[in-house]
């Protein structure tokens, strides 16, 4: 296909006339694409409101519609999510797919970086700002340095190339100044040949949004160097911004847990402790709970965990095998009557059998690889308390939003609720690694216990906290119909570029109602 003929296929797809930085954008794809060069990257940056999604989304379905093979990766589980509803097929972490298990040998395990067996494919990687490059010691994961393994698992496949999209004005990853997969520079010292292109105009609800017209001033901030005072707001002419007095909140909070729900509310905040702060406060004065955790609580995954959903694809396949076998059973039944008189009901039966195996089938396939870090779930039903090893357990049947409702029993680990760390620290890990170590002792072989370890529910309890209110880091890559605020107590000296950062991060995970926490005078415009 020519440079035209794309062109034109993904303004099919897009749907909308382009603005001139997006006909732009198209331009620098399309040359991308067709540059023979095996080294070629993009970037695509783009800001909240300017049809980034849009465009990404157009070009995703033009290029499965002219059989060119894609692959969609985001940093983060809930990332990855958010981009296969915006495209419409399924994406997956980049750990998931550019890294292979190389041994499992007590907490962690390490990772290798994988071998690249896929030819003439386009990786798009969205929320592309998330993507670490600091090394760090002691990772579990290949080198330590995300973008380093990703640019070389790409460009060692034949004739595959990359194409890494995000906003710049996001928070950076830990530890960095600067989003470090959106810098031209950057690729360009692993030897690509860079194509990029920015879109600056916000085209979405631009006139009407308070979040989207307060979010663009924010972001001029940092694009502009002009980081010299706290940001004030304007609430004044807008309908989806406002402020929140704290006296206000538990009546605004409930009003949006009855209106759109408790899984697409959200409050953001500044840390792990103010997080729980906020949890606890919501589920005692807003939900009136009062037990340690019960039906109706909203729960978020803490840390990636693919055991539950391994469990659950044996239970289904065994379910598969069984019906197989009772339908073989009623065939050899018939087999000795009259065949005449029967061969019409034995074909409904099986044909009825068959058509059950394939909804499991469906069922089965359709079941997300694993439960990811950022993952929402609604407790069900509270069935089973126990203490081990020193950690507390409880049996949850869980559901789950963002997969269509499924349901799940598994086993939770109720310890890191309410903690302050992100999730069980190493220690913790290790602790609860070698406790369960012990009840394998009669297992000869390393290798053998090693195994049965890693099929041992408790070591693979998820780790949870409550889902109420999260930290900026954590509701990054996701959004929310309604999105509460708490910057917490802010004065000049606290101004630097990881706040402006933080502020347009937690503003844009809001799409339609924001509401910004005790919002001081001193950062309200015409106060």
């Amino acid at each position: 296909m020519n440079i035209e003929e794309l062109k034109y296929q993904i303004l099919q797809q897009f749907g909308f006339p382009p603005t001139p930085e997006q006909a732009q954008a198209l331009d620098v794809f399309v040359q991308f694409m067709t540059d023979s060069n095996p080294h070629a990257v993009m970037i695509l940056r783009g800001s909240a409101g300017t049809g980034k999604t849009s465009l990404s989304g157009a070009i995703v379905r033009t290029l499965r519609a002219v059989r060119q093979k894609v692959m969609l990766l985001a940093p983060t589980g809930r990332a990855a999510k958010v981009f296969s509803l915006n495209s419409g097929m399924p994406a997956y972490t980049i750990h998931r797919r550019i890294y292979r298990e190389k041994a499992f040998a007590g907490v962690d395990g390490q990772f290798n970086l994988n071998d690249n067996l896929y030819t003439d494919t386009l990786f798009m990687v969205d929320e592309a700002s998330m993507i670490a490059n600091l090394g760090l010691g002691g990772t579990t994961f290949g080198s330590g340095c995300l973008l380093d393994d990703l640019i070389h698992f790409v460009y060692q496949g034949r004739n595959d190339r990359l194409l890494l999209i995000g906003d710049k004005a996001q928070l950076p990853p830990v530890g960095e100044e600067e989003s470090p997969a959106l810098s031209a520079a950057m690729l360009q010292g692993y030897g690509l040949s860079v194509y990029e292109c920015d879109l600056n105009e916000v085209v979405r609800q631009s006139q009407q949004s308070g979040i989207l017209f307060n979010a663009t001033r924010i972001r001029q901030m940092i694009t502009h160097d002009d980081i010299t005072q706290l940001p004030k707001i304007r609430f004044s002419g807008f309908s989806d911004i406002r402020e929140m007095p704290g006296a206000e909140l538990i009546e605004a909070l409930g009003d949006s847990y009855h209106h759109v729900g408790l899984d697409d509310t959200i409050v953001v905040t500044r840390s792990n402790k103010r997080a729980n702060i906020f949890n606890q406060g919501i589920r005692n004065m807003v939900l009136d709970r009062e037990e340690e955790l019960e039906s109706g609580d909203m729960l978020m995954i803490v840390k990636n965990n693919y055991y539950w959903m391994e469990e659950e694809r044996k239970k289904i396949k065994e379910s598969e095998l069984s019906e197989e076998r009772r339908v073989k059973s009623e065939e050899t039944a018939f087999g000795g009557r009259r065949e005449s008189q029967f061969n019409s009901l034995t074909n409904h039966k099986v044909q009825s059998s068959n058509l059950q195996v394939q909804s499991k089938e469906v069922q089965s396939n359709e079941l997300p690889a694993f439960l990811a870090n950022g993952d929402r779930a609604k407790v069900m039903k509270v069935s089973r308390r126990i203490d081990l090893y020193g950690f507390h357990f409880a049996t949850l049947l869980l559901k789950f939003p963002d997969y269509d409702n499924y349901e799940l029993e598994a086993t939770v680990l109720l310890d890191t609720l309410t903690s302050e760390a992100p999730a069980l620290t190493h220690d913790q890990q290790e602790q609860l690694f070698h406790k369960i170590e012990e009840d394998y002792q009669d297992i000869p072989l390393k290798a053998d216990r090693m195994k049965a370890i890693r099929q041992d529910p408790y070591f693979n309890a998820l780790q949870v906290k409550f889902a109420y209110a999260v930290t900026c880091h954590k509701a990054q890559g996701g959004q929310w119909s309604h999105v509460y605020v708490d910057q917490g107590y802010m004065t000049d000296d606290m101004l630097t570029p990881d706040y402006i950062h933080w502020l347009y991060t937690a503003f844009t995970r809001a799409t339609e109602m924001l509401y910004l926490v005790n919002w001081p005078n001193t950062q309200i415009e015409g106060e």
